[in-house]
This record gives structure tokens, sequence and C-alpha cells, in this order.
């Protein structure tokens, strides 16, 4: 039976910013003790006073809870009320404290000063014009915010989108969603098209509309380009989208010519008779077809270093590195002085970077103006470290504004460099590899270093491999395991998998290893292991720091073993608080290691970077993060991109190396028990690799050299004389 009750929120236990799913506690009139009330509500604010409608439950572990069937919020009337609702964090520039001093100035009075009279705040101690601007802005906001919080709601959508939706548009927000809600899906991180679908289907789109299907497809691709894919083929992406939107092939086709007319996709045919369709996002086939041209421009112009002689180049190197060369170390070193492009690729322990160091030391003999860059700021930190010289991320080396609105070194302002050695070249994707060649000046020499047999980058394509296979560029492979790095099990077992054979996988008791087996054949067993490894016997036996060695590298986000689960229980074990920020169904606490998870230019922090929280500010809701000693400010809203990283996945792993590696391995993973998934992962850690699973699990991905298929053209275009 439905009932009754109103009552002011005393706190709130957990939250979900999606869902709006919320558990809380309140002051009821009439009873002692605080109620457990659960129940989607929008945004809810202690101190704020709600009027509910619903039934009362027992919870076999939690006891008696209201379970809120409808609700209606109002303003908070007393004075504890009022001082508990404005110190919540509701409003940017007050936290608890400054709520008490203004609460105490003007009572009962308070919020309608806010609305009306903000100026009158400056007679609080503490209050200064900036911080009424704050606030006055602020509360502004956050009514608007709750207008189209309502408007949500109205409609049956979760109003935890509605502060994403209002920093997209403003107080456009209403009218933008009521024209076309599937924007939603491709201008907002986070909303995804079956959210976008449901507001449509709320705000009453037909399924058939031709607005949905434009967006589908193009919702669909974009899904497809986040697995790597460059185009996909223009009759299974029918059939996929068929899938997806629940309609008739005449409605996709009509959609096809829609947006194929906008110039939102390019529809290519890949053979004379017309067969083969292959459908592109617009981005994608220019910079496909840019990248293609853009190296063919640099392999046919001159060469503005000199040419010098090579067998003499090679002996003075040798004398001033007081090294000796390996032949094929000697065959890339040759092959740097005489090409325009060419790739060097070898795995752990081939000597990458000695000859990196031989080809830096013959170029600046002849005053070469060089520059070095790798796609992450921890493998450029690694180059630096390795040569000597300043190496930059690639974003930062082509000057990446927001304000400017994009690269700002280009084809109309090159990079001042005759050569340009890029790390980690398997990492980068197509479109970074478009933007970088556009600002590679034509007469300038470059030189690609990467390990080929490593997961192709987390961005669509497979640039590496394409230009390798291609033939287009001399390539040098290394494949010889110098002495020192042969005294690496790591190094050695990570080429074992490399070539399709299964280390062994028993250690030694008596000295120190750096790679280990630990069998076990249950996930809550492999979590437990995880738990102790990381908690205690590694740092214990190795003398590592649990969280800024020991990184836990997962083929799954789901799961027992999956990072989501893995973060929370090692939040728990290794940085537990009382003091956190719920953002998301997700627990932040100060001194957490986060990962950034896309690519934001503003903050100058890419996909991929780590970083550990200092600072939780509640009144300012703002999160510091410090990566690599630079400290970031993250307004709460903004925390969607950001992820805990005491245990990521091996795609994001790539270009970073870790003193310690921890890898679960379970035939649970099966969808991904891929060898360069394993080889990648192993090849991460610098000093210690755990495997901790089933040895078949280890051995299917070992053997399983089959690759997902990305489907890219760019080996073609390299290839055709066009």
């Amino acid at each position: 039976m439905l009932v009754d009750l109103q009552g002011q929120i005393e706190r709130v236990t957990y939250t979900n910013d999606e869902s709006g799913y919320t558990i809380a506690k309140l002051k009821v009139y009439g009873q002692r003790e605080l109620v457990t009330v659960v129940g989607n509500l929008m945004a809810p604010t202690p101190g704020e006073i709600i009027r509910m409608r619903g039934e009362w439950a027992t919870h076999p572990k939690y006891g008696e809870q209201f379970k809120i069937v409808q609700y209606k919020s109002m303003i908070p009337a007393s004075v504890y009320g009022i001082e508990k609702y404005l110190g919540s964090g509701l409003i940017k520039g007050i936290g608890p404290v400054m709520a008490k001093r203004i609460v105490k100035v003007f009572g009962k009075e308070t919020l309608e000063l806010i609305e009306k009279d903000t100026e009158k705040l400056s007679e609080v101690h503490g209050i200064g014009k900036k911080r009424i601007g704050m606030i006055k802005k602020a509360w502004d906001e956050q009514k608007e915010i709750r207008e189209v919080m309502l408007f949500l709601q109205t409609h049956g959508v979760s109003s935890g989108y509605a502060t994403k939706i209002f920093k997209q548009y403003g107080n456009r927000s209403i009218e933008v969603v009521k024209e076309n809600p599937y924007r939603l899906a491709m201008d907002i991180f986070g909303i995804g098209f079956v959210t976008a679908d449901h507001i449509g289907e709320k705000l009453g789109f037909a399924k058939d509309s031709d607005l949905r299907a434009e967006a589908g497809i193009l919702y669909v691709l974009h899904q497809l380009s986040d697995d790597g894919h460059v185009y996909y083929p223009f009759e299974p992406l029918i059939e996929k989208c068929r899938e997806i939107l629940e309609v008739e092939k005449e409605v996709i086709t009509k959609a096809f010519g829609t947006i194929f007319a906008q110039e939102k996709i390019v529809i290519e045919n890949l053979d004379e008779k017309a067969v083969k369709k292959a459908v592109y996002l617009t981005k994608f086939h220019f910079s496909e077809t840019g990248v293609a041209e853009r190296l063919k421009t640099l392999l046919n112009a001159t060469k503005s270093i000199r040419n010098i002689d090579s067998e003499k180049a090679v002996e003075w190197v040798q004398g001033r590195l007081s090294i000796t060369l390996a032949e094929k170390q000697i065959e890339a070193v040759r092959t740097a002085i005489k090409s325009k492009v060419m790739v060097i690729t070898g795995g752990p322990g081939t000597g990458k970077t000695t000859i990196i160091n031989a080809i830096i030391q013959i170029f600046s003999k002849l005053k070469v103006a060089m520059l070095l860059a790798a796609p992450t700021g921890r493998a450029a930190k690694k180059m630096s470290e390795a040569t000597g010289y300043e190496a930059k991320t690639i974003h930062r080396m082509l000057e990446y504004s927001i304000q400017k609105g994009g690269f700002q070194k280009n084809e109309d302002n090159p990079l001042d460099c005759a050569l340009l050695i890029l790390d980690e070249a398997s990492m980068i994707d197509l479109i970074l590899m478009h933007h970088l060649l556009k600002a590679v000046p034509v007469q300038a020499t470059l030189i690609l270093v990467g390990d080929v047999n490593q997961l192709p980058s987390v961005g669509a394509g497979n640039v590496l491999k394409d230009i390798i296979a291609s033939g287009a560029v001399p390539v040098v492979e290394l494949n010889e395991i110098f002495r020192q790095a042969k005294e690496s099990l790591i190094i050695v077992n990570a080429h074992r998998i490399n070539n399709g054979e299964i280390p062994p996988l028993k250690s030694s008791r008596e000295k120190l290893d750096d790679f280990y087996f630990i069998e076990q054949q249950e996930p809550e067993e492999v979590l437990k292991t995880v738990l102790d490894l990381v908690n205690g016997r590694i740092p214990r036996r190795f003398r590592f720091d649990p969280i800024d060695d020991i990184q836990v590298l997962t083929p799954m986000h789901k799961g027992t073993v999956g990072a989501s689960n893995l973060n929370k229980e090692l939040q728990e074990a290794l940085n537990p608080s009382e003091e956190k920020l719920i953002r998301g169904g997700k627990a932040f606490h100060v001194r957490d290691k986060v990962m950034q998870i896309r690519n934001n230019y503003d903050k100058e922090v890419f996909n991929g970077d780590i970083g550990r929280i200092t600072r939780i500010d509640k009144e300012t809701q703002e999160v510091i993060i410090s990566f690599d000693g630079r400290e970031v400010m993250y307004d709460y809203p903004d925390l969607d991109e950001i992820v805990l990283a005491y245990a990521v996945s091996v795609h994001k792993s790539q270009g970073s190396e870790y003193p310690a590696v921890i890898i679960p391995l379970l035939t649970q993973h099966y969808v991904m028990l891929q060898r360069n998934l394993i080889y990648t992962a192993v090849t991460r850690g610098r000093k210690l690799v755990v495997i901790i699973g089933s040895k078949r699990a280890f051995a299917i991905a070992v053997r399983n050299n089959k690759t997902e298929k990305r489907y890219t053209y760019l080996k073609n275009r390299l290839t055709s004389p066009k």
C-alpha cells in the first residue's frame, strides 16, 4: 500500500549520477531515528525537504526502508535545513564553514537573498567580489540544470545526464534535446545512442524516423571506429544498422543517402566492379588518403641532410659510444643515413634504444635539427631518459591549442626539423598520424621506431603494421636478443610468447626471478592472490611501493578479475577512506591512483595518462590530480573522464612501463586471449611480471595468433601508383 512521507535529507549514503538511484537518510518529523529511503532522486542534497509517496519494505541486510515511487522537492525552511542545504556542495563557492557564516548573518532569508540580492553576501566575513560572482553563477546554473533535470525526468530519463547536457548546450539545452535528442550521442561523452534513443522515444520520435536512422548509422560507425576500424564494408554495415535500429532496409538506405549528401560519410568503391564498397566517417577517409599522400610526398622529396659515408659513420659512432653494433643494428644505422622514411621494429632487448642513440650521435655531429617524440607522456619521458635528449609527446610537439582550435603545427606552419624520430610508433592511430605527417617538412627524414607485434593503437587504424606491410618504406626488423637482455626472463619469455612458444612456468625458489606464474583456476582465488601480492608479498620481497610501482593489467573490464571489480577491491585494500566523493557510481578518495580515459586537450591530459588525486575540495567542487608532478584541476562533472587505475586494461597500458606487473588470466577471458595481448602485457613489466591464472588460458593466448581484423585501406593506398 502506498503511503505519504515528508522529511529532510540528512545525508546521502549513495547516489548514481547516471541512473539517479539514491540511498539517503532522512529526518522525519515525529521519528527519533533517521529513516532510510531508496529510489531515483534528482540531485539529492542534504538539507532539502522531500515529500514522497511510496511503500515501506524490509531489506534482509539493512532493515526497514522507504521505497520511493514518486516525490516532490521543496526548499528547506528551517535555519538548520538551509545551512545543511548550502553546505552540501550544491553551490560552488559555499562549503560547510561558509554556509554556517552566511546563515548566521541572514537566517531564514538566506536563500531568498542569494536569489534576489547576492551582493549583500559581502556582509559575511570572507566573501569578496570574486566569490559573490562565483556563487551567483553557480546558483543560476543550478536553477537551469534543475529545469533540464525536471524536463528529462518528466520524459522518464535519468536526471543524472542533466549536468553534462547543460555543460554542452547551456540554456539552449531543452530546445536542443526536443529538436534532435540523437545529437546527444555524438556531442556528449558518456551519453550513448541507447540513452539518446530512449529520450527520443519518450519525446515521441518514431522508430523509423529519418533523424533516428541517420544518427543510428553515425553511432554504429563511431562504435566500429572505437573497435579500430577505419571503414566498414557497405552490406555488413547495413545489416549491423538494421539489427541495432530494428527498422527496414529502405529506411537505412535512405538515411545513408542523406548523410552522404551532408558529407558526414564517404562511400568508396574499393574495386572496379563496385562490389567492394567501403563506408568511412569523413574524417577517417580524409586522414587515410592524407597519410598515404604525405608519406609518398616525403619519400619522393629530396633530403635536406647531406649525404655521408655510412661505413665511416658506423665506425665513428661505435667508437664514440664504445659499443660493437650487431649486423642488423648496423643495417638500421646505414638505412637511417640513406633513407627519407624508414621503420625500425623489434621486441624488448633487441637494441632499439641503442640504435636511436647511435642515429642521434651521428646526426648531432652533422648539426642536424632533430626532434624526438612519442605518443604518450610516459613513452616520451622514457625516450628522454634513454637518450639524454628532450622528447615530447606528439600533441605537445604539434602545439595543440584549444583556444586556437587544433594543432598549430601543420603544412602551413611545419615543424622546425630535418630529422624526426618517433618512438612507440605502434601506438599512433590514423588521425594522429595524419596530423603529424602534415607538419613534417617535405625534405625532412622520418624514422618510425616501434614493436609491430604489440597490440595496435587504441584509436582507429593499424598504421605501423600497414606501412610495414606495404613495402613502400625500408624496414629493419631486429630479432636478436642481446646478452644482457638474455638474463631477464621477462624479455626471454616475451620473445618465446611472440614466437608462439609457451615459456617454462616453474620459477626458481633459490633466487629472485623476474617472471612468475601462479596457478589458480577460480576467479575468487585469483582475486584473493592479486590482493595478497599487491598488499603484502611483493612489497615485502621486492621492496616495491604497492601503489606507485605495481600495476595490475587485466584483459577484461567486467567480472571478478575485470578492471572494474579489481579497482574497487584494490582501492579498499590500499587506500581506504571515510572521506570519499561519489560520482556516477564511482567512489574517489584522496591519494587514489587514477587514469584519464579520453584525450582532453584543454587540460593537456590524454587517454591512458595515470595520476594521483591530491585534493578533493567540496566547497569549490574541484578535484586536483597530479600527473607526473603537474597538478590538473577537474570540476565534478569532468570526473566521468577519470577511472581508478590500480588495475587497467592491457590496451590502456600501451607505451607505459611499470616496475612490477600482475596479470590475471583465466579461460573466462576467452574472447580476449590473443598472443599480442599477452605479449603486450608481459612487455610492460620492467623488473617483475607475475601471471596468475590457468595454464590452459595462458596456452590459448600464446597459441592464438589470429588478431581481430581491422578494416583499413592504408596498405593498398601506399602501394597504388596514384
